[in-house]
């Protein structure tokens, strides 16, 4: 749906499961075969997966300043059952938080976040507007007021819903 480019890091991940599902059409990446494989997801993970993308775009709806789209497992909650450990180079001596069981896609989205939240980017990544659409965008706006997906695109339809409403 966006021409944005993706998120930086980890939060491509963020962003990518995220927008697995197309509101308008209702077409569902995790429904393939090649879509799951893209997580490393079996057909019964699935659900959990689905629980962990829509609990994500509530808190990418709030970073954008918009209401849940429906009710949803807090994301605190869902990433409590994924510890996070300090993970130490040797060579280097640089520390990142890294999942402590590898594998797991709530693992890899828990420390995605929470690099993130290291960076200060988590914040930039949110949820377009539209209730049609809600795909996930990384926001490189100046202020970090950015409200579409794409302003071509869901910011245009918008802008010319409230000139017609005029």
């Amino acid at each position: 749906m966006s021409e944005r480019s993706p998120a930086p890091g980890g939060l491509e991940l963020v962003q990518s499961l995220v927008n697995t599902l197309d509101i308008e059409s209702g077409a569902d990446a995790l429904d393939t075969a090649d879509g799951r494989a893209r997580y490393g997801l079996a057909e019964e993970d699935v659900p959990g997966a689905r629980e962990l993308r829509e609990s994500l775009r509530v808190a990418l709806l709030a970073h954008a300043g918009h209401p849940p789209h429906r009710t949803v497992t807090p994301l605190g909650e869902l990433l409590t059952a994924s510890p996070l450990v300090v993970a130490v180079d040797t060579a280097d001596g640089s520390a990142t938080l890294a999942p402590a069981h590898e594998g797991p896609l709530l693992s890899r989205v828990a420390a995605a976040i929470a690099q993130a939240l290291v960076e200060g980017t988590w914040t930039r990544l949110k949820a377009c507007e539209a209730v049609d659409c809600h795909w996930a965008y990384y926001d490189r706006s100046p202020a970090g007021r950015g409200r579409w997906c794409s302003m071509q695109v869901c910011g245009a339809r918008a802008k010319m819903r409230r000139y017609r409403a005029k």
